[in-house]
């Protein structure tokens, strides 16, 4: 072969950014990590946990980008037109599962234009109302409920979030009917409860953990089947005699589909390597996070069946985005 080939062929593999130097030296620049929310709720304090650390791994920086709004679908679909090139990641939660089946012309979709990384972490929610309010258990807001319907203001992260599926979940098992109020995200939401503008809401854990332990807000009980070792003497809904209620949340990371499988190989080493570290797991604990991690094909086919199952919830429960 003639030393003009090899320079012809060799220019062509650089120019296609296949070499190994050339994947080698991701990422060259920082990386941004959308949050489809505003600051302040849970899927915002995994990513102030996640970013340093997954920057000190990768050796740049990960910028973390909230771009809340309309049931996460602002942020997300950001991310999915975003370059496949790993520089920008998704920090994607059941909501993004949820929004498949409310929003009926969404310009994405969470299978075809994403590709799995791994999951991260699950928490419960939390029955939390306003101190104000004359309730301490299941029963108490059931009666309350009861005698005021229609009146007892909760409050959601958005329309059809899970914070909202929840409230109307324990509606349809206890007869009761509540005044939903929908919020752009956690942190609005749980900034509604603290004030006093809103009496109740189904949380998530992160979100209102400090709030409650600091007397701001009230635990009434976990939507969750097991309760949780960071609020321990709190009972489940289910504790209270409500058989079946059972909700949460998950979080995980994912990359606009079409980024390389070197680099998805990458992130997904990198951020179990993070999340096993002690002062991350500790932090996580702290906050009500439990660390759940995957393969990219587990993770994959976790979001198929979220989405699948939240789409039969959406449909079952009539709820209709803003």
């Amino acid at each position: 072969m003639s030393l003009r080939c090899c320079i012809g062929m060799a220019a062509c593999v650089a120019a296609f950014g296949l070499t190994p130097a050339a994947q080698a030296q991701y990422p060259a620049k920082p990386v941004r990590l959308i949050v489809p929310f505003p600051p302040g709720g849970g899927t915002d304090a995994m990513a102030r946990v996640l970013a340093p650390k997954l920057g000190e791994g990768l050796g740049q920086q990960v910028v973390i980008d909230n771009r809340g709004g309309a049931g996460a679908t602002i942020g997300t679909e950001i991310a999915a037109r975003s370059p496949p090139d790993g520089y920008t990641l998704l920090l994607m939660t059941v909501t993004n599962a949820v929004g498949m089946g409310l929003y009926p012309n969404l310009k994405y979709d969470l299978v075809r234009d994403f590709a799995p990384v791994t999951r991260l972490a699950t928490t419960p929610h939390v029955l939390v109302v306003h101190p104000s309010v004359p309730v301490k258990t299941v029963k108490d807001l059931i009666a309350l409920a009861k005698a005021r319907p229609a009146q007892l203001v909760y409050s959601s992260s958005g329309s059809g979030s899970v914070s909202h599926l929840a409230g109307e979940y324990f509606g349809f098992l206890t007869g009761t009917k509540m005044l939903h109020v929908p919020y752009k995200g956690g942190g609005p939401s749980v900034t509604a409860l603290v004030s006093g503008e809103a009496a109740v809401g189904f949380a998530t854990m992160p979100s209102v953990l400090a709030q409650i332990n600091a007397g701001r807000l009230r635990g009434v009980a976990m939507t969750t089947a097991q309760r949780s070792p960071a609020l321990p003497n709190l009972p489940t809904v289910g504790d209270a005699g409500i058989p079946n209620y059972d909700v949460g949340s998950w979080y995980g990371l994912s990359v606009p589909t079409g980024t390389s499988k070197e680099i998805i190989t990458r992130l997904h080493a990198e951020t179990v390597k993070l999340l096993a570290l002690q002062d991350v797991k500790d932090r996580l604990a702290a906050g009500g996070f439990d660390i759940v991690t995957s393969t990219p094909e587990q993770y994959g086919e976790f979001v198929r069946a979220e989405v699948e199952r939240w789409g039969k919830a959406v449909k079952l429960s009539g709820a209709k985005a803003d």
